[in-house]
This record gives structure tokens, sequence and C-alpha cells, in this order.
């Protein structure tokens, strides 16, 4: 059954997470942020010394999300692919510990009206933070339900007023061997690239994400900002991005140049076309032991499908 965008959402954390779990995390973040932010009106991720685990101020409930439980903190920040950091699952949570992302830059390139290198702060500060609970599929036929907090990303293209000449956008993630000691292994060419086309790029579901379950967003998840595109496999969903360019031709993805018969730059959840390793007809929620049956695109068919018609998604994979 296709499990549809909810239209307006009321989801609590309580009802995603232990009761327990969040109650104590509640009053903890009350007492070591509330009181000290939260009458100055200020927000914790224009913070200097804002880390994981610092809560964010401010975010609205948003009609785009799954009526589908959350999984728990626990499984989204102990379970992560995040190949600067490690190639196997536990490697970030351990591995990205002591990265420091403040301050952080962001530069904005290419066919754009407002080309610059933005302070993050800058960068996110005129947008509001919503929280969106959104499914997130894995090629590796793993996936979960995270609690994610961001911003639109039409609303950041629109205030950067790209060009007609910007059919794509390029998203490049930070290259410092020294802060992310799996980029001194060559399994990838870094950095790591992503690339969206405009129309999908401008999409009400795809954000770019600075936090989960209200929190700042950890560093093994990709602090301190990322994209997410639910609709499309995790590995389209960079993280830690220092750059964003605004180009005519279709940028070269950095799976789709490791592994081309693997990984088309389209990346669209589509249980039709299997991996040459592996089929993508079914998908394991972590912390279940039975397999379910994967939604094409995700389950959000019938927000997203118009975007392809006509392609043959075989061929544009």
């Amino acid at each position: 059954m296709l499990i549809r965008v909810r239209k307006a959402s009321e989801v609590k954390p309580s009802e995603i997470t232990d009761r327990r779990v969040f109650e104590a995390r509640r009053d903890f973040l009350k007492t070591a942020a509330g009181v000290a932010f939260g009458a100055a009106g200020l927000s914790l991720l224009e913070m200097p010394d804002a880390h994981a685990g610092t809560k964010l101020s401010n975010v609205g409930k948003s009609r785009y999300s799954t009526t589908e439980p959350a999984n728990s903190l626990q499984d989204i920040t102990s379970y992560n692919n995040f190949y600067e950091f490690g190639v196997e699952k536990e490697d970030p949570a351990q591995m990205a510990k002591n990265f420091v992302t403040t301050p952080w830059s962001i530069a904005v390139e290419g066919e754009v009206a407002k080309p610059a290198v933005y302070q993050l702060e800058d960068f996110i500060k005129p947008h509001a933070l919503e929280e969106r609970i959104y499914r997130l599929r894995c090629v590796e036929a793993w996936s979960m339900v995270i609690p994610w907090v961001g911003i639109p990303l039409a609303d950041i293209i629109k205030r950067l007023q790209p060009t007609s000449k910007a059919k794509y956008v390029e998203f490049v993630t930070l290259h410092d061997p020294a802060r992310m000691p799996g980029q001194k292994r060559s399994v990838l060419p870094w950095p790591y690239r992503e690339g969206l086309r405009m129309d999908e790029a401008m999409h009400p579901l795809a954000i770019l994400a600075v936090g989960l379950y209200g929190e700042v967003l950890p560093n093994q998840n990709g602090a301190p900002i990322r994209l997410v595109v639910p609709w499309k496999y995790g590995f389209k969903n960079i993280k830690s991005i220092v750059k964003l360019r605004f180009v005519e031709q279709q940028p070269a993805t950095t799976w789709a140049v490791q592994g081309p018969r693997e990984y088309g730059f389209f990346a669209n959840v589509n249980p039709e076309v299997d991996h040459p390793r592996w089929t993508q007809s079914k998908e394991r929620r972590i912390g279940e032991f039975l397999k379910r049956k994967t939604l094409k695109f995700n389950g959000y068919e019938e927000e997203v499908a118009s975007l392809y018609a006509g392609m043959d998604l075989t061929k544009f994979y």
C-alpha cells in the first residue's frame, strides 16, 4: 500500500521515541539551553558552540511528514553511511566525534545572481526551520524513518536567484583529510559531489537539514548541513556541504563516476530496477527483523512521479 505524505502533521517528539528518553532529554535541554538562550530569543544554531545534543529553537511542524513511527535516536546516529569517516556503518559515530563544524562557510557559484561565500548562520538565518519525518532508503536494502529538521531547498534557491542558464545544482562536501580521516583512503574520488536537476531541487520535499529529533545535526549524520531528498537513495543525500554550484550541464556525481553500471545520476528509489549485486524489491527497516516491500520513489510516487514523466527509468536510474 502506498503511504502518502501527511497533509497536516501534529506529531510530537514524545510520540516517535521512547517517552522516558524523550522526557529525560527534554528536561536536561530545558535547563542547559532553554534558560540560557530562550529568553534572549536567539537561535541556538547561531551560537558558536552549538553542537549535537543542542536543542534547536523555533522549529515548526511540517505537513510533509510520513505517519510512520521514527527510528530511535540510537538507530539513526549509530548506523551510518559517511565514507569520509570510514566505510563501516559504525565508523562515523566513532571517527566523527571530534569533527569541528564551527565556523562553517558555504560557497555559492555559477549561474546565479548572488554568488558569494556565506557563513552558515547567514545562509540559513532568513529561513524558518521545519521538522519533517521522512523515510530514508539506502541502496544496500536498508531503511529508516528520520525526524529531520531543515529548510526547504527551494527557499534557499529562490533567495540566491539562479539565472535561466542554471539547469542543475551541484553540491560539494568538505575535503579535509585531517578532519575527515576516511578521505586519506582512495575509496572514492574526493571531494564527494552530488547534483539535482533544477526541478528536483525546487520540489517542496527536498530540504537542507541542519538537525534531527529537534536537535543540532550530529557529526555522523552530516553536520552541520546536508541534503535530504526522500524519494532518492541515501547516497544522493550529500553531507557536510561546503559548496553549491548552479550549472548548465549535468554535473559528474561521485557514485556515478565511481560505479556507472551500478549508480546513476537520478538515484530514484525503484524496486523494478535491481542493483547488479542485489535486489531492490525489498528492504529491511533498521530495528525490524522482517523485510518489507520497497515502494516506488520510496513511497512518494504521488508527489514526484510527474518529474519523470516520459523518461525510461530503467535507463535513467
